[in-house]
């Protein structure tokens, strides 16, 4: 059984907008254009995918900061929250992740608060999310320290908590911040549901899972068709454009990649940023036609 995610939904907002990137990203882009999220979403759905993941991965305080959008936090989050649920009662099926990024900045372990801090606003993130959604998914996690933050912030919620990190491109069994992945286990049985590596080159994932597996539960991956992480992007509020695409991860690719992932018992398999609806769907084709079942 596979649980099969979406694919990228920030790169797909900025690609259907035609808009140029800002700041603030696939929020800017869902203030500007209502319905998108939704119409990209049923996208997914009709693809194959199983789960739907929020577009609310950047909605933080700190990232409003500036923007002129600082009041509309909450009203944000349920815009995003009503998009996906909307396309899930359509399709008739599939579950919500309720998606929070890092604090601070992706990629990046040197900035974001103290711990304290750090928990109290994934905690505020999690109760908005937690009443829509099935699972909390933690992304684009960049070191032990964030990952115990969102932990802790997001368990009283009740719902089940995925914890999915960022891997270093060239060595998966590291994280962003040079921490080993293999010491995710600990922290993740201290109540996380599943483990995941996601928004990392798929050529880094095996090792990524290899880790990942250590901590005794589900686990699995969702890679980005970036060609790198620039320097340019990890400086102070980045946008998109200074990432580029990787032409050859076309969906049979990027489906060869999945296939593998399967075979060493990932269970739960999507695609990150630059990833689109066509990825998913040859994900889709390749698990069902090697007799898996998509859940």
């Amino acid at each position: 059984m596979i649980t099969l995610l979406d694919g990228g939904m920030g790169q797909e907002l900025i690609a259907r907008s035609g808009d140029a990137p800002t700041p603030l990203w696939a929020t800017q882009v869902m203030i500007d254009h209502p319905g998108l999220v939704q119409a990209i979403h049923a996208d997914y759905f009709a693809a194959g995918a199983t789960v739907a993941t929020t577009n609310t991965y950047a909605l933080h305080h700190d990232r409003l900061v500036g923007s002129g959008a600082e009041g509309r936090f909450a009203a944000l989050h349920r815009q995003a929250l009503t998009e996906a649920r909307a396309a899930r009662d359509k399709a008739g099926r599939g579950r919500i992740a309720g998606s929070i990024g890092p604090l601070g900045a992706s990629y990046r372990a040197d900035v974001g608060p103290d711990h304290a801090t750090a928990t109290r606003l994934y905690a505020e993130v999690a109760r908005i999310l937690a009443p829509h959604t099935d699972v909390i998914l933690g992304e684009t996690i960049a070191s032990l320290a964030q990952a115990r933050a969102l932990l802790e912030g997001a368990l009283p919620t009740g719902r089940p908590v995925w914890l999915s990190v960022t891997v270093d491109d060239g060595d998966g069994r590291r994280l962003r911040s040079g921490e080993a992945v293999a010491d995710l286990a600990a922290i993740a049985r201290d109540g996380a549901s599943a483990v995941l590596a996601n928004c990392s080159a798929p050529e880094a994932m095996e090792a990524a899972l290899q880790s990942l597996s250590a901590a005794g539960l589900p686990f699995g991956c969702y890679a980005n068709g970036f060609q790198q992480i620039t320097d340019e992007f990890l400086k102070d509020r980045p946008t998109v454009d200074a990432l580029h695409a990787r032409p050859e991860m076309v969906p049979e690719l990027y489906a060869d990649f999945a296939e593998h992932w399967a075979g060493q018992g990932a269970t739960i398999i999507g695609g990150c940023c630059e990833t689109t609806p066509a990825h998913i769907a040859a994900i889709a084709r390749r698990l069902t036609d090697r007799g898996y079942a998509l859940t």
